[in-house]
C-alpha cells in the first residue's frame, strides 16, 4: 500500500561554510503535464525491463534536480527507494555505476505514494543528521 515514511527540512545555517541540500522524492513521471496516468513512464510496466527505464528516469531527475543545486551525486550522504518491485537486475549497472548508492541505498520495500507509480527516490547531502 502507498505509505508515508518521514520528511526532512533545512534551516538556514549561514555561519556553515558547507552547503546541504534535500532532494525531494520523484517518481516515473514528468512534472507539470496533468495526470500521473497520461504521462507515467511505461505505465504498469513491472517487468526487469520496465522497472530499469523508470529506474533510469528517476536517476536522471534526481541528477537534473541537483545541478539545479550544483550538487552531484558525490555530494549525496543518503539515498532512498520507494518500491516493492525487485531492482537487483539492474541494481549494479543503473544505482552503483552512477554513483547513487556511495553512501549507501535505502529501500523502502512499500508503493510511492502515487498509487500508479511504481519506482520513486529521494536523496539529501546533510551535515547533521537527527533521527528521531
Amino acid at each position: 500500500a502507498p505509505s508515508f515514511h518521514a520528511f526532512s527540512y533545512t534551516v538556514a545555517a549561514p555561519d556553515r561554510a558547507s552547503r546541504t541540500f534535500v532532494v525531494a522524492g520523484s517518481g516515473e513521471a514528468p512534472e507539470g503535464r496533468g495526470g500521473y496516468g497520461e504521462h507515467t513512464i511505461r505505465l504498469g510496466d513491472q517487468s526487469t525491463a520496465g522497472l530499469r527505464e523508470k529506474a533510469r528516469w528517476v536517476l536522471g531527475e534526481m541528477e537534473r534536480r541537483m545541478a539545479a543545486l550544483g550538487m552531484q551525486w558525490s555530494d549525496v550522504t543518503a539515498s532512498q527507494l520507494y518500491t516493492v518491485y525487485d531492482v537487483h537486475p539492474f541494481l549494479g549497472e543503473e544505482l552503483v555505476r552512477r554513483g547513487a548508492m556511495r553512501a549507501g541505498l535505502t529501500w523502502h520495500f512499500n508503493r510511492p505514494p502515487i498509487d500508479v507509480l511504481d519506482y520513486e527516490m529521494d536523496v539529501r547531502g546533510v551535515d547533521l543528521e537527527r533521527v528521531i
